[in-house]
């Protein structure tokens, strides 16, 4: 991978950000256009180093099968499962790319991003319980949730969830669901194994400490973006025919930067975090399965709390959290400027809106940061009931933006969510939000295709393509059983994981 050795000052496209979107989209184009070339910037030294680190990222494998915050209860009662099929059905997509590229030795062993980790729901109370009761029989009924499992019976959760049973009152009225087919996903390792991918293929780049400074579209249409060398303060520019920014938080600047009427109005929402992360060897070797739980009232999605297996440098973790915080700056190793310094006249208006909308996310955040030691461990203690202080490290995780957007009836909303911005001739494209984005990073890859590039990706060849590195596209898993059960035992079977017949 060069480091400022090459650099084509006219490439066909260029990819603000080295992490996980950036890594997606490169590597798609390649598998398109084998003979593209592309100028990758970065202003941080190594590849996913903000986002899509591990111990950055929340969201290590996001398919709906325990998130509750997916899956909401309408006013009559029934769970609307909507949001839950999109987002599984995002990441199978995902695990057939992923697939696609182990199976022709364009990545590294598999094991080293992706393992099998059962993923559950776990909730008490006798509302709780009846919401998860209903949301399983709702989600069952769907096949990409068929072999979830449910209980109420505290022998049984014992077996599945031993370290979060250990001290329960057996009078206390819980209950607990479990999707075996959940995996931990390493990020950071599969973007990097990604750019070593992208490294071989030729034609390819990559840029650390280069600091976007300037966008700027010439009179033909393409774009000129200045650099500067984070080190040397050298500046050094690039015109290209096609721009996309997929620089996480960073990315609300630099579209705005850009001065596309699409980017307009745009505003933007750090949520920090923090993780409790244990150090007791014993401790982490009891639990194997992320448990998520149920959100505070006006808690931001991001900050489900959740009891978390992770495999991190092949070394097994366990962690809890995020407990959320709130900080000015857009990265984690941003500046505490960028929040002043993304309000504007044109989305002044709209934020404002937005804030007077989620005053109780305020309030949340608000008594988030306020939290003592005691006050953290006794939310630890509602999934682990015999923990202690000692065996935990309180580690800072990462920082997310959430959209801030124009609304004609309601001036401004907060957006939990991801949204490609893109301008009216296709040149350039900005993917701003957070969660389940690395998680679903290959069907946003694929809008911002057709979206950008329309004449070309509908093509017979880049659709012939597709269609070879995704044999579900174009077609719907959610209502084709028979499809789905082919691909996740093809997935399954490349990526090292636990088959669709296995059980607890």
């Amino acid at each position: 991978m060069n480091n400022n050795k090459e650099f084509v000052t006219e490439p066909r496209v260029v990819l603000i950000g080295a992490g996980i979107m950036s890594a997606t989209l490169g590597v798609m184009m390649k598998e398109l256009v084998p003979d593209l070339t592309i100028e990758i910037f970065e202003r941080l030294d190594m590849a996913a180093a903000e986002s899509s680190d591990a111990w950055n990222n929340a969201g290590t494998g996001h398919s709906a099968f325990c998130e509750l915050n997916y899956t909401p209860e309408m006013p009559d009662g029934s769970i609307d499962i909507t949001k839950a099929i999109k987002i599984a059905e995002a990441f199978e997509i995902s695990k057939q790319f992923w697939a696609y590229m182990i199976h022709h030795n364009h990545l590294a062993l598999p094991d080293a991003f992706i393992r099998s980790v059962p993923h559950m729901s776990f909730v008490w109370g006798p509302e709780n319980v009846n919401f998860l009761r209903k949301r399983h029989a709702t989600l069952t009924q769907n096949p990409l949730f068929k072999g979830m499992e449910y209980s109420e019976d505290h022998a049984t959760l014992a077996k599945w969830i031993a370290l979060i049973m250990e001290g329960r009152n057996n009078a206390q009225l819980v209950a607990a669901t479990c999707m075996e087919l959940g995996t931990d996903v390493n990020f950071g390792a599969l973007t990097r194994c990604m750019f070593d991918y992208l490294k071989k293929a030729g034609g390819v780049n990559v840029h650390f400490g280069q600091e976007v400074r300037r966008l700027n579209q010439e009179s033909d249409g393409r774009w000129r973006v200045r650099l500067r060398d984070m080190k040397t303060d050298e500046r050094r520019e690039v015109v290209s025919k096609f721009v996309f920014i997929g620089a996480g938080g960073g990315a609300m600047g630099l579209l705005e930067k850009s001065g596309i009427p699409e980017g307009k109005g745009y505003g933007g929402f750090p949520v920090s975090g923090q993780w409790l992360v244990c150090n007791n060897p014993e401790i982490i070797e009891k639990h194997h399965a992320k448990v998520y739980g149920k959100a505070s009232v006006g808690a931001p999605p991001m900050s489900v709390p959740h009891l978390d297996t992770r495999i991190i440098n092949e070394k097994k973790a366990l962690l809890f959290g995020p407990y959320a915080g709130f900080s000015t700056k857009f990265l984690k190793q941003g500046s505490y400027f960028d929040l002043p310094k993304s309000i504007h006249f044109s989305n002044l208006k709209t934020m404002l809106y937005a804030g007077a909308r989620n005053l109780e996310l305020t309030k949340y955040l608000i008594d988030q940061v306020r939290q003592s030691p005691e006050d953290r461990l006794a939310a630890l203690r509602e999934f682990f009931p015999y923990a202690r202080m000692e065996d935990w490290d309180l580690e800072i995780a990462g920082q997310r933006v959430q959209i801030i957007k124009k609304d004609v009836a309601l001036g401004g909303i907060l957006e939990f969510g991801t949204e490609v911005v893109s301008s009216a001739d296709g040149t350039i494209a900005a993917l701003l939000g957070a969660s389940p984005g690395a998680s679903t990073a290959v069907s946003i890859m694929l809008t911002l295709l057709d979206r950008c590039f329309p004449e070309r990706f509908r093509s017979e060849a880049a659709q012939a393509r597709v269609k070879q590195m995704i044999p579900s596209y174009g077609k719907s898993l959610a209502q084709n059983p028979q499809l789905l059960e082919e691909i996740r035992t093809f997935t399954s079977s490349v990526l090292g994981l636990k088959s669709v017949e296995s059980k607890l």
